[in-house]
């Protein structure tokens, strides 16, 4: 290197704290190298940011699920009066936050398949503190999991464009999304109809629907984190755009019906069918949406593609495995119905008192009409 050569790249970086980096780079004649440092940098903490919140909403459930069983064995108080089910509640909004904000720096096509690290840690987490017990469908599945991560850190967009107002405007007009847009409406309308007219209560079409919602949601979660992430930067003040507070209405709007239609599928699935469909459609619906209305795999090579969706199948494996026949715990009272019992004609249901030693066990109640005399506690 030249004493020319080095005064220049001694001038540039005297004016990194002054200066934007892109330009400081054009100066230097180096723009590949510095820039591309950069975007690594970046996509890094996206990533970091997305692993650490979904390891938080693991800890959260598994924290609610423990207050749901405590508090159903001693049959004392309603589950939201426990201060250990508001800790929980804190850790999922703590956790939903770093998943916003990862979105600012790296791929929507790669922080959703992340969420495979919140099934997994959940697994973990129950095994080692609830007790549950271990199966090897559960080793198999998180040791496919963990591959497609891998394989979906690796092979994903390491970059996306910079979310501003303006390049969120043009988004929205262009052709692509707006096909892709008119296709959506055009299958929500039909799957409303055969959900609410036809009474067609299937658990296909309820995903389908929570995923149509969800990619309007990664869209809209995406360009208000970007928006904020780079009014931060302090490149542009982006909060000043009306697009900004239109995408945050879409997002807020959309979380909610999202959040609505999933409740609703819990109520007649089992949770163990619920994970892993969800997983997938929405993990689809998310890569989708990256592609067409923000162009993430523009420019990216054949073989990295492949390698990325052979990456999502693995993760969607995995969390398959680990969440099927998964054995559920009954945090609702007990209910007898004695005219099951040999002998009775009695058809009422008792439910065992709480503040009996014997709780739960049946032997101790079902001494109706028996002959057999036992002793009050």
């Amino acid at each position: 290197m030249n004493t020319h050569t080095l005064r220049k790249s001694q001038h540039c970086l005297s004016f990194l704290y002054r200066r934007s980096l892109v330009q400081c780079v054009c100066e230097c004649g180096y723009p590949l190298s510095l820039h591309a440092l950069w975007e690594r940098q970046v996509y890094i903490v996206g990533i970091c940011i997305a692993v650490c919140g979904n390891f938080l909403i693991s800890i959260s459930l598994n924290i609610q699920k423990y207050t749901h069983v405590r508090q159903s064995q001693r049959g004392t108080k309603p589950y939201y009066t426990s201060r250990l089910w508001w800790c929980g509640i804190l850790l999922m909004g703590l956790g939903e936050l770093g998943n916003f904000a990862a979105y600012g720096f790296a791929p929507a096509s790669l922080i959703a398949p992340l969420g495979c690290v919140s099934v997994i840690a959940s697994a973990v987490i129950s095994v080692v503190f609830l007790k549950e017990t271990l199966r090897a469908s559960d080793i198999l599945g998180g040791a496919l999991a963990l591959t497609g991560t891998y394989f979906l850190v690796t092979f994903a967009p390491h970059s996306s464009p910079h979310v501003t107002a303006n390049m969120v405007e043009r988004s929205l007009v262009s052709w692509t999304f707006l096909i892709y847009f008119m296709f959506e409406m055009l299958l929500f309308a039909i799957l409303m109809y055969l959900y609410k007219c036809r009474n067609i209560k299937h658990i296909v079409i309820m995903m389908i629907l929570v995923a149509l919602l969800a990619s309007v949601t990664v869209i809209s979660v995406k360009a208000v984190s970007g928006m904020i992430t780079e009014t931060i930067r302090g490149s542009h003040l982006q909060l000043t755009y009306p697009i900004f507070y239109i995408m945050f209405i879409i997002m807020v709007t959309s979380c909610a019906f999202q959040i609505k239609f999933l409740n609703q599928a819990m109520k007649m699935f089992d949770a163990t069918e619920i994970v892993p469909i969800n997983y997938v459609f929405f993990t689809a619906s998310a890569v989708v949406a990256g592609i067409l209305f923000y162009e993430e795999f523009y420019g990216l090579s054949l073989i990295y593609i492949i390698m990325f969706v052979i990456g999502c199948l693995l993760a969607f494996t995995g969390v398959f495995l680990i969440a099927r026949a998964r054995p559920r715990i009954k945090m609702d009272r007990v209910f007898i119905s004695m005219g099951q019992i040999p002998g009775k004609s009695c058809t009422d249901k008792v439910q065992p008192q709480s503040d009996d030693s014997k709780y739960g066990t049946l032997a101790s109640k079902l001494t109706c009409n028996s002959g057999i005399q036992q002793d009050e506690p």
